[in-house]
């Protein structure tokens, strides 16, 4: 899955392995480039692979096999404090006993960089962070928010041209952690930083990332920007793990000229779906289509939408959406989203009505 030439990646793994136990892998066979200034997710479920691979990059794992380089240069063998990489941890890792000037001035101390240089570059960080007032009080008197700010100063504040985060905003609450994600990626942009960022969390990566590497079982099933990700799955791990999504499950029953695959769904019903993973008649499929891609009002279905009874079991106000809970050739979790606005009814369970939604929006995958 190398997509960048040699000589454009920044960041390249080339065909690296991990084992622990020298049985099981838990990285397998990883080819990944990154180019100079890119603020790439990897995301995945506990034990995908995605903080042993981060661990690889910074040094404090070895790889079992293959090659790992930064700016053309195999660093396998060069030890985490000569990397010259930032990193971002979950805890923070400050230092207690240091003022937050000092925990900045600490890795730029093991530079052997003059006081007056240390001092401008500590300064120049916190106002970045913008904690400029803060320089003299110790981490135990800073709140999380504040703390995570520090911890990010510290990655910058001798201006690596890597940084790693792992997840870094884990222990913050919703509304200061959608802050910080805006903050983390203004800086790392605006600073032309290449980022490597750790998280399960995929609303975090979509908001994030130039683009997002989903890990399974020590393997990347799909690398792309975040809306390709999201639009265009390419196998059911990624539809299912990516946002919210729907499955009929069925059996294809023509691959049709028009770019289009017809289903029978295991309740008898006929469905038409772009072919991603199924090649022949006769394959099983797990058909998928997002929530805000199904209509429920007949009167706006457009052109060639096709249509299924469903029967509504849940319906629930959020705000800014309607989520309702169908029953929909089988599937008792099908779910659709719909916009609050004044035209838009609330409906009760039990009632039976006609949904629909265009071919081109249904994704025939792997079962």
């Amino acid at each position: 899955m190398t997509d960048l030439a040699n000589d454009q990646s920044f960041v390249k793994f080339d065909r690296v392995q991990k084992s622990y136990d020298g049985e099981n892998l838990v990285v397998k066979d990883l080819n990944l480039a990154m180019p100079k200034g890119e603020f790439l997710t990897m995301l995945g479920p506990s034990g995908s692979g995605k903080t042993t691979c981060l661990m690889m990059l910074a040094g404090f794992e070895t790889a079992t096999h293959g090659e790992i380089l930064l700016d053309g240069k195999p660093i396998n063998n060069i030890p985490p404090h000569k990397r010259g990489i930032g990193m971002v941890f979950q805890n923070y890792a400050l230092f207690p006993h240091m003022t937050v000037a000092e925990n900045l001035a600490f890795p730029l101390e093991v530079r052997k960089l003059d006081k007056s240089v240390r001092e401008e570059k500590v300064k120049r960080a916190l106002d970045m962070v913008q904690m400029g007032a803060f320089g003299g009080r110790r981490p135990a008197q800073l709140s999380g928010g504040q703390q995570q700010r520090i911890a990010l100063a510290r990655a910058l504040v001798f201006e690596p041209e890597l940084v790693l985060m792992d997840e870094p905003l884990g222990a913050l609450d919703k509304q200061l952690r959608e802050h910080m994600q805006f903050e983390i990626t203004r800086l790392a942009h605006d600073l032309g930083i290449t980022t490597v960022y750790v998280t399960h969390d995929q609303t975090e990566a979509l908001t994030m990332s130039d683009r997002v590497a989903v890990f399974e079982d020590g393997r990347i099933q799909q690398l792309a920007p975040p809306d390709t990700l999201y639009e265009e799955p390419e196998n059911s791990f990624v539809a299912q793990f990516i946002g919210e999504n729907n499955t009929l499950e069925g059996v294809v029953t023509e691959m049709k000229g028009d770019g289009l695959c017809e289903v029978k769904l295991d309740g008898g019903e006929i469905i038409y779906a772009k072919p991603v993973n199924v090649t022949k008649a006769g394959d099983r499929t797990r058909v998928s289509i997002r929530p805000e891609r199904v209509e429920m009002n007949k009167e706006r279905l457009q052109e060639g939408a096709h249509t299924l009874k469903a029967e509504v079991l849940e319906f629930i106000y959020m705000g800014d959406i309607f989520r309702t809970r169908l029953r929909v050739a089988g599937n008792e979790e099908f779910v659709v989203k719909t916009r609050n606005a004044p035209d838009q009814p609330r409906l009760t369970p039990g009632t039976q009505l006609e949904i629909g939604w265009l071919p081109e929006d249904c994704r025939a995958l792997d079962a």
